[in-house]
């Protein structure tokens, strides 16, 4: 904290040369700061004395001295020194020195103190009037350091009605010179503390003024009102500091002639001089008001130009917002207006000199602002001083980071958690060495919201505190400049045992929890690991993120869903997402590895947060209103977007931008796919304003918002409103039940009717914490006007020409494939005619709804966002469909059949070497499998009981995963349990740190075998080690294994008994939890192998029949 180090000033009294006590206790190192400040002294004294002059009677005036203190009782000096008589006749400047005045017409000269300036007093003829002029002393002076002045006086008389005695005259004082003087003469820089260096501001020794526009949450700046006599000046500020402070809160204050000339302007008249010292006055308040955080909004005449731009130069010395505002009415105008009576005045002679009449008003040449406020209402000219201020960011505390007219994402920071290009490879290499986190594709979701600033300022799934607070307040507190010490709350683990002594100080909108879970196989890898960070992998195995210094916590499922949604419904199907989730929440920041990608066909329309402000830039945005869309759009939906940027246009905005936002995340499987509505889109921004169904594209952006959507109602729409100023929008298009969904038929209290009232959102998003300066447009009614085939608000003075259009007659139209109606006969049934209107959705837009849902069913099209991801299969594989979906399938190139035709063990090797073929590599958890019933054998992914594709939700396989060709678990052979085989080829989970290619065939070194009972069948596990993997030379038994690996039997162990938990079902059981030997395993290969054989019809033992399977490969039934 700065010492403040104040140096009193150091002057001889003029007491027989006696000095003050404190002068000889003064530190040496003062001497040159004492000298810096006598002319600014010296100055003060002279203009102190001058005005006591004034003040005074003619008679007395006489007498009236002008200096410091001096010795004598005939007249009254005014200084540094106090109040001290003067033999008459004699005048003193500064402290000291004297200036006498004989009664001969000889002027008579003296020397003033050691500060350097020179008075000569020229008193010749009483005819010529009293002058004092003040000058710099020569630069080689002993106080060249600092500027003094020499005066010269000369005084008579004879014009004067003023008995004066031969002394100076006050009526003939020209008292602007001697101020002009006295400033001239002071150092521009007061050194003030000791913080401050010679030529610094004295700002060097005050709070931070970032720091403290942020604790104010507004900055300060100056709006200086310039203009002749009744432009409205006055009563625009009086509106716009009414706005300010009632509406926002802010900390305002006006400055006009009333208040400043009740006090500190009071001695000051209308002369050139006291105009110019008025306006100096005035701005220097007006820089310590906005230099501390007020937003000081100054009203006057201030005619001068050069007196104006001395005020700005003074703010900008001060680095201080300085608004110059131009209130340029014609003076006929301003005669009219006339609210003082004052131009009337003028035009009968009672008043002269009056400015922008017979004195001269010079406008300014740049001015920031000009109002014409004979053309504006007082409520327009006040809207466009806000705007101004609200798109500069000064109704905000926080530096401005976004561009102008543009908002701050919450927290005031830009979040891009990408990891730097030049890092990648670094964190790439570190990941593989961290405990892996298993994140579904919604989860994916979720983190691309995260890292790409969707959600600032978070910077991480959250922590249990971030839960907390959301869940109960829909918000959160930052600090984000470390006010109370609290800026990493949210980034630092959960404290439940101590606090900090002051709360963060802002609140912002976070109304969706955001969070991971996990199960108990992960919680262990993580907390069993030395690692502070964690890799976060999707269900293609791929590493997409670093998670750090991961905070794991209980998953309260049933509170989350209570408070987040407040119905009660089994069936919504965001709730049963949260119930499929693990029993453990992790919570920490992340690092996203490299761009989320698609690759579906759709990634050009997706941008980060900072990308598309950017965008807004760079079409000359002055505001921006979001509309998000889950629908197709039609032209009721155009002409809502239309109509408000027309609206904003009339508020004064000058280039309004549309940001058409479709989610793009996970949503319920009814809704529409994504890439319908994004393509529908492309056609709405193609046909333009041509069709009343488009959008202009040089006032449109269009992206995909990342997000999931979860139908949580009013708690979600006010994440969707924050979410869309993060990235620059101000205002939010939001229209009946946003967010909203009906119940399921196992809901509560709404089953099959709307979970939330229609009219709720709306309100509890205008009326939600945390929301900020951000504004809301309502969506209202519009319907089809059949006589010029254009969708509006319904004038009710004809109803009979508008028609209803509904949500579900479009589909129903479209799922019929209506054709367009005819342009000059609408009929009152679309359905029964099955044509659409023409004006009602543009005709490439209508028919890419059409063929969606004439082909609803196709698998063609692509719901949400999920990664389209390439198998990485052997290169000796042929692929169809589309990876991840049912319609997959891998086959070999060299093999006819993947089960038949690939020998059991490869041609020379190790007696415990069997060939392995990859079904599942490591880190994926598609449940991948040989297909035994089609021709070919291909490897496709299982399904689930809803025919859903089939994925692991244990937790991340750190196993390659596959079977053994030439082999079959006989459901006929029992164990001692008498549980019999489970009808597939021998399982191997091979424990290798390589990932293997699918469809790879790999000699894979047996090591043992468990035996698990999965659902009543026998299912046989081998494990082994891939002669390919770096630890093959050491690992040739379970023994080598655990002393290499230490651990991994237990792993798998827990593995297999528990990997179905996750979905719901219960554990499975091993026959023993003992790992038998490599003998014995390959003794079990033996045995499925000749069962396999059997099967083919090839074994001399029993055969079973085909069991539905395709037998006819040329390694089995086949040729």
């Amino acid at each position: 904290m700065a010492r403040y180090a104040y140096a009193p000033l150091s002057v001889e009294e003029g007491r027989g040369g006696r000095r003050l006590p404190h002068e000889a206790a003064a530190e040496a190192e003062r001497a040159a700061k004492v000298a810096d400040r006598m002319p600014m002294f010296v100055g003060v004294c002279v203009l102190v004395a001058i005005t006591f002059v004034l003040s005074r009677s003619p008679q007395s005036a006489a007498n009236a001295v002008v200096g410091g203190a001096g010795g004598g009782n005939a007249a009254t000096a005014v200084g540094g020194g106090g109040v001290a008589t003067v033999p008459q006749g004699t005048a003193t400047v500064g402290g000291g020195g004297s200036l006498s005045s004989s009664s001969s017409s000889h002027a008579s000269s003296v020397i003033a103190s050691s500060s350097g300036i020179t008075a000569d007093v020229k008193g010749g003829n009483e005819d010529v009037p009293a002058v004092i002029q003040i000058s710099p002393p020569a630069r080689d002076s002993p106080s060249a350091a600092s500027t003094a002045t020499t005066a010269s006086l000369t005084s008579s008389s004879t014009d004067s009605s003023c008995d004066c005695d031969g002394k100076v005259d006050p009526s003939t004082v020209d008292l602007g010179a001697l101020r002009a003087a006295a400033l001239d003469a002071t150092p521009p820089h007061i050194i003030e503390c000791s913080a401050a260096k010679d030529g610094e501001s004295q700002s060097a020794c005050h709070l931070p003024k970032a720091t403290r526009f942020a604790a104010l949450k507004q900055k300060g700046a100056t709006l200086w009102m310039t203009g002749c006599s009744g432009a409205g000046k006055t009563t625009i500020a009086t509106a716009l500091e009414d706005r300010l402070v009632k509406a926002y809160g802010k900390h305002v204050y006006r400055l006009d002639g009333d208040n400043l000339r009740t006090g500190i302007n009071r001695d000051l008249t209308f002369t050139e001089a006291d105009r110019a010292e008025s306006v100096r006055r005035t701005g220097e308040i007006a820089t310590l008001f906005a230099e501390s955080g007020v937003i000081t909004l100054v009203g006057l005449i201030s005619p001068y130009r050069a007196d104006r731009d001395a005020v700005r130069k003074r703010h900008e010395d001060q680095g201080i917002p300085f608004y110059e505002i131009f209130l340029d009415v014609p003076v006929d105008e301003l005669k009219k207006r006339d609210p003082k009576g004052q131009y009337a005045r003028v035009e009968s002679g009672e008043l002269k000199h009056f400015t922008c009449i017979d004195d001269p008003y010079e406008p300014p040449a740049k001015p920031e602002i000009t109002l014409k406020t004979h053309e504006l209402e007082i409520e327009q000219s006040a809207d466009i001083l806000f705007r101004r201020l609200e798109m500069d960011g000064v109704l905000e505390g926080a530096p401005k980071i976004a561009p102008p007219g543009l908002p701050n994402p919450d927290g005031d920071e830009v979040i891009d958690l990408h990891v730097p290009e030049h890092l990648r490879a670094v964190r790439r290499e570190e990941a593989e060495g961290l405990p892996k986190v298993l994140i579904t594709d919604l989860d994916l979701n979720w983190l691309q919201v995260i890292g790409e600033g969707w959600a600032s300022p978070l910077k991480g799934f959250m922590r249990e505190g971030t839960l907390l607070e959301v869940l109960h307040f829909n918000s959160i507190l930052v600090d984000p400049f470390n006010l109370t010490e609290n800026k990493d709350i949210h980034s630092a683990t959960t404290n439940f045992e101590s606090f900090k002594r002051h709360r963060a100080p802002d609140r912002v909108s976070m109304s969706v929890p955001i969070t991971l879970s996990c199960t108990d196989y992960t919680k262990v890898a993580i907390e069993s690991s030395s690692k502070k960070a964690v890799a976060l992998t999707t269900q293609m195995g791929e590493v997409v993120a670093i998670l750090r210094d991961p905070e794991i916590y209980p998953n309260r499922k049933e509170e989350i869903i209570a408070r987040m949604f407040g119905v009660i419904d089994p069936g919504h199907p965001y709730i049963q997402q949260i119930n499929k989730g693990g029993d453990h929440l992790i919570g920490g920041e992340v690092e996203l590895l490299d761009r989320i990608r698609y690759n579906d066909g759709l990634d050009r329309w997706r941008k980060t947060s900072t990308e598309i402000m950017a965008e807004f830039e760079e079409k000359g945005a002055d505001t921006v209103y979001a509309f998000q869309t889950r629908n197709p759009t039609h032209a009721g939906h155009a002409y809502l977007m239309r109509s408000a940027g027309e609206n904003l246009k009339k508020e004064g905005y000058k280039k309004p931008v549309l940001w058409l936002s479709p989610l793009g995340g996970w949503t319920k499987e009814d809704d529409v796919p994504l890439d319908v509505r994004v393509k529908q889109h492309e056609e709405v921004l193609n046909s333009g304003l041509e069709h009343p169904g488009g959008l202009d594209p040089a006032t449109t952006v269009m992206a995909i918002w990342p997000s999931p959507m979860v139908y949580a109602g009013p708690t979600e729409v006010q994440f969707h409103a924050k979410s869309r100023r993060s990235a620059g929008a101000s205002y939010f298009v939001v229209g009946r039940d946003p967010a909203g969904m009906k119940g399921s038929h196992l809901a509560e209290a709404h089953p099959d009717d709307d979970l939330y009232d229609g009219d709720h959102g709306r309100y509890v998003l205008q009326n939600s914490p945390g929301i900020g300066s951000m504004k809301m447009l309502s969506f209202v009614k519009v319907m089809y006007d059949i006589t010029d085939n254009v969708m509006k608000v319904p004038d009710d003075g004809r109803p009979d020409d508008f028609i209803s259009i509904s949500g579900s007659k479009m589909r129903l139209l479209a799922r019929n494939g209506a054709v367009p109606c005819s342009e000059t006969d609408i009929p009152t049934d679309l359905v029964g005619s099955n044509c659409v209107p023409s004006g009602f959705m543009v005709p490439k837009g209508w028919d890419i709804v059409v063929d969606y849902y004439k082909n609803i069913d196709s698998p063609r099209w692509i719901p949400w966002s999920r990664p389209v991801v390439d198998p990485a299969a052997s290169s000796r594989t042929e692929k169809s469909g589309k990876f991840g979906s049912l319609d997959f399938q891998l086959k070999h190139k060299d093999y006819e059949s993947f089960w038949h035709d690939i020998p059991l063990r490869p041609s020379s090797g190790e007696d415990v070497v069997v060939n392995l073929v990859t079904e599942i590599p490591l880190r994926m958890t598609a449940k991948m499998e040989v297909q035994k019933a089609l021709p070919g054998n291909p490897i496709s992914q299982d399904s689930n009981s809803d025919g859903s594709p089939r994925y692991y939700t244990y937790g991340t396989p750190f196993f390659n995963y596959g079977y053994i060709p030439q082999t079959w678990e006989d459901p006929n052979l029992k164990d001692s349990l008498g549980n019999g085989g489970d009808n597939d080829p021998l399982d191997v989970m091979e424990i290798g740190s390589v990932r293997l290619e699918m469809g790879s065939i790999t000699p894979c070194r047996v090591l043992g075998h468990l035996e698990l009972i999965d659902e009543g069948e026998m299912d046989n596990k081998v494990l082994c080690i891939a002669l390919s993997d770096p630890d093959a030379p050491r690992i040739h038994n379970i023994g080598d294994l655990e002393r290499t690996k230490p651990g991994t039997v237990d792993r798998l162990k827990d593995w297999l008994k528990r990997y179905k938990t996750s979905d719901g079902k219960p554990e499975n059981a091993l026959a023993s939890e003992d790992m038998t030997s490599a003998k014995e395993a390959m003794e079990l290969i033996e045995e499925t192998h000749m069962r396999w054989k059997n099967l083919c019809g090839k074994g001399a033992g029993y055969t079973s029949g085909d069991h539905g399977f395709w037998l006819a490969a040329p390694g089995c039934k086949g040729r």
